[in-house]
């Protein structure tokens, strides 16, 4: 019987960057926008606030782009500060590119196994759905699912005992399923 593990997003990844007004690396997204119009010109920035002495920086969205040519709806969610428009332009890659910042999930997503009582079984296939883009160890989440240690999960990498098609070592943020046999 195939077992489907979820990995969810629990809030806003943190935004790595470096603060121009102190050492600090790390800022955090709120899902506020700054929208500003000149004539019929538009620029769009999300701001980020510094992990350590909360000093405002913009992410820009889009910059002297006609009025015309952005979507209403789009233009409603930054009004309204929609967090989940926040969610959806830091998973952009192009976004990411265009500002030259780097997201960290660390404790910013959860694995939902659903029920516990597949791992008394003496096969377990298992299907891993992201919910969104979060780069995890693969054996990491497999460890945190059967309740195993890193180590313990890597001897079955190695022995055999725990297949896939997709390589466990490296981090990966798409779907992928595995076999442990125990």
């Amino acid at each position: 019987m195939l077992t489907t593990w979820a990995v969810m997003p629990t809030c806003l990844p943190a935004v790595l960057r470096r603060c121009h007004a102190c050492p600090s690396g790390r800022f955090a997204a709120n899902g506020k926008f700054r929208v500003n119009a000149n004539h019929k010109l538009l620029d769009a920035w999300l701001l980020v606030l510094c992990a350590a002495c909360g000093e405002t920086a913009k992410l820009t969205v889009f910059e002297r782009t006609n009025v015309r040519s952005v979507a209403p709806g789009l233009l409603d969610r930054m009004h309204d500060n929609d967090p989940g428009l926040a969610a959806e332009l830091l998973q952009d890659p192009v976004l990411r590119r265009r500002n030259r910042v780097a997201l960290d999930w660390d404790g910013a997503w959860r694995l939902d196994t659903g029920r516990a009582d597949h791992l008394d079984q003496e096969v377990i296939d298992v299907s891993v759905r992201f919910a969104a883009r979060i780069p995890v160890r693969p054996v990491r989440l497999i460890a945190e699912g059967c309740g195993l240690s890193r180590a313990a999960t890597e001897r079955l990498v190695e022995d055999g005992s725990l297949v896939s098609a997709v390589r466990l070592n490296g981090r990966l943020s798409a779907d992928f399923t595995f076999t442990l046999k125990r």
